[in-house]
């Protein structure tokens, strides 16, 4: 029978095992609980019911595909096993339905994938191969349209607008809007100060922006929770609150260890995000480096303070620091904001995080200094080690594929992702042209120096590497 939850959750309603960790850290912890609630963010409290799960694993059971991970792409790609290819899949989720990234993140759906610009993906594969992936990635940004269509999730398709938070970025924005419209044949413009101030927000830090159309804000909880409603009617088991703590392949068959028994698995796909256990599986150890990103929402805003910011859309922005902010008017008047956190669990807590981001909302919508905080919540990002994505089957001799690395840039491409890694599983990959592109036809990297040496040797100084950039970036962003 199925087990139906309610967000949010009262964490006085909880036991201790069960309470939203708000220091778990990926790089430390040996899985992220079992059964945890979810975090405190805007999303969870306004999505409303979740539909109903198959509540934990109970007793061993054989599948034929288990994917680990109940986000938009373990939804996605479940959906898309069962709609395309007539597989129904069994999904496990350590906690509660999309209790990582896809109840956590910004929401803001960009026609990207990975943290590379277009202009990046010429330098690094040359024009042919930016071109091919660029039709790939707008494809999916597309088919992703066509869901917010479909899905209630609050979506906005009002563009994007890359803001240049100094003047001296403006060469940048105008460099990038030029290959994207000469080479790949999107209409971005440029846009001055007193554009962006007049037609979208007062942002007092803005010299100029960067408008791309192709962009869309969501809900992301809600837009998760209509995938997964829609799997479920084609016939796709939910079980939550199941881990996999242990993981043994024996004869062609993974052996999932969880709390309520082993699911012992023909295929697997592994879509955990920035929440991937190091001890989840060889495979994916030391291949992702977790970058925590935190957000808040503001009260609703008056009549008197949307006049004073002159805030005439909900199209969301970004600017132009390394750190990015990523902020937006949400659809009932509240101003989101998000960035860079902590670089661990155990500091997430601090203060200071949070100040970081209340301290921007002063700077860039002055009228709002001091507004009031109604949600405050942070979570980890899953940046790969070159900055793309990898939807892949690492080992040939291995029934094992996954879909990581997003680096922030997930809320849309997540979709595309599933699409992908059903194929894949299906084995409906064999001899298409598209999985010659880059972000399918290799396993992640491991850490490397200067882009030399790739190496897990490196790994254990990744957060020493981290706090030493952070500080460059404030400099080179705020000084230089």
């Amino acid at each position: 029978m199925a087990a139906t939850h309610t967000a949010p959750f009262n964490p006085q309603d909880l036991s201790a095992s069960s309470r939203y960790d708000p220091r778990y850290d990926p790089l430390v912890a040996h899985d992220p609980g079992a059964g945890r609630a979810y975090a405190p963010s805007y999303w969870v409290g306004t999505a409303g019911t979740p539909p109903p799960d198959d509540g934990p694993v109970q007793g061993d059971m054989d599948v034929d595909v288990a994917i680990i991970g109940s986000g938009a792409t373990g939804m996605s790609t479940a959906l898309f096993l069962a709609q395309e290819h007539g597989i129904q899949a069994t999904v496990l989720e350590a906690n509660q339905a999309s209790w990582g990234c896809s109840s956590r993140s910004g929401g803001q759906g960009q026609n990207a994938s990975g943290r590379l610009k277009r202009s990046q993906w010429i330098e690094r594969w040359g024009l042919e191969v930016a071109k091919k992936l660029d039709a790939e990635i707008r494809g999916g940004f597309e088919r992703f349209k066509e869901l917010t269509q479909q899905i209630d999730c609050d979506a906005y398709d009002g563009g994007h607008l890359w803001v240049a938070h100094r003047p001296t970025k403006l060469d940048l924005l105008a460099r990038e809007a030029k290959v994207m419209r000469e080479q790949f044949g999107y209409r971005t413009r440029m846009l001055s100060a007193e554009e962006l101030r007049r037609d979208y927000c007062d942002e007092r830090e803005a010299a100029g922006a960067f408008y791309e159309p192709e962009g869309i804000g969501i809900h992301p909880l809600k837009f998760t929770f209509g995938l997964m409603r829609r799997a479920q009617a084609l016939g796709v088991k939910l079980h939550t609150a199941s881990p996999v703590r242990g993981w043994q392949t024996q004869g062609g068959v993974h052996h999932l260890r969880t709390p309520g028994g082993t699911v012992r698995a023909k295929r697997v796909a592994v879509c955990t995000g920035g929440y991937t256990a190091q001890q989840l599986n060889p495979l994916l150890k030391n291949k992702l480096m977790p970058i925590l990103s935190n957000s808040v929402v503001t009260r609703v805003l008056t009549d008197a303070e949307l006049k004073a910011t002159n805030f005439r859309s909900q199209t969301f922005l970004t600017d132009t620091r390394t750190l990015r902010f990523y902020y937006r008017l949400l659809k009932d008047n509240r101003l989101q904001l998000g960035s860079r956190s902590a670089v661990t669990g155990a500091q997430a807590e601090d203060p200071v995080h949070k100040q970081l981001l209340t301290d921007a909302i002063a700077r860039k919508f002055p009228p709002l200094a001091g507004i009031g905080i109604d949600y405050s919540w942070w979570g980890w990002v899953d940046m790969s080690h070159d900055m793309m994505p990898r939807i892949t089957q690492p080992d040939p001799a291995q029934r094992l594929w996954y879909s990581v690395g997003y680096g922030g840039n997930g809320v849309s491409f997540s979709t595309l992702a599933g699409r992908r890694l059903a194929e894949r599983v299906a084995g409906k990959d064999g001899g298409k042209a598209v999985f010659e592109l880059p972000i399918y036809n290799s396993p992640l990297p491991f850490p490397n120096v200067m882009g030399l040496v790739e190496s897990p040797v490196f790994a254990p100084f990744r957060r020493l590497g981290q706090r030493a950039l952070y500080k460059w970036y404030w400099l080179r962003d705020e000084k230089f």
